[in-house]
């Protein structure tokens, strides 16, 4: 389990006074009104910002940094994740579980047949969907669905599913 989950990627600058817009990828953007400082990861550096004010503006959120008040301290971070600590993140309920917690898990079929292992979510309007890379070195695409993944064991890292006809390749 990551100890940094990311809530939102620096989409753009807002304005000349360092102020940034965020694309928040978490479930509930209010949230940010009660964060206190995001991180950056920058390969071998982590930055710290603390947030000084939270405004939103469509689906974005826009915020500002204390000392950070221009422009140029700013734009060349853009694209990058805003993470928060473990400690920070909002409490889950019974069968809620955060995707970074399930990428690596193994893939099998409901006989015991291993798939592969899970790469990446999808988050589409309807449902999720797990991107399975297979043990031939192909990938799978698996909609969250309660007729193709049948069991998460987020603990033991393990995703039962039933490949339904056609989404093999």
């Amino acid at each position: 389990m990551e100890d940094m989950l990311r809530v939102g990627v620096f989409a753009n600058t807002h304005g000349v006074r360092g102020e940034i817009k965020v694309f928040p990828t978490t479930d509930d953007v209010k949230r940010f009104k009660k964060l206190k400082k995001v991180y950056l990861e920058l390969g071998k550096e982590t930055l710290e910002w603390e947030i000084q004010s939270v405004k939103f503006f469509k689906n974005l959120v826009i915020l500002k940094f204390k000392g950070i008040d221009n422009i140029n301290d700013i734009e060349k971070y853009k694209g990058k994740d805003l993470l928060i600590k473990r400690e920070q993140a909002l409490p889950l309920v019974k069968d809620e579980y955060y995707i970074c917690d399930i990428i690596g898990a193994e893939v099998v079929e409901e006989d015991g047949n291993t798939v592969g292992t899970l790469k990446e979510v999808l988050q589409t309007g309807a449902n999720d969907v797990y991107v399975v890379a297979t043990k031939e070195g192909d990938e799978i695409l698996l909609p969250v669905i309660p007729d193709c993944v049948k069991d998460l064991d987020v603990e033991k890292k393990v995703v039962t599913v039933h490949i339904m006809a056609g989404l093999r390749g």
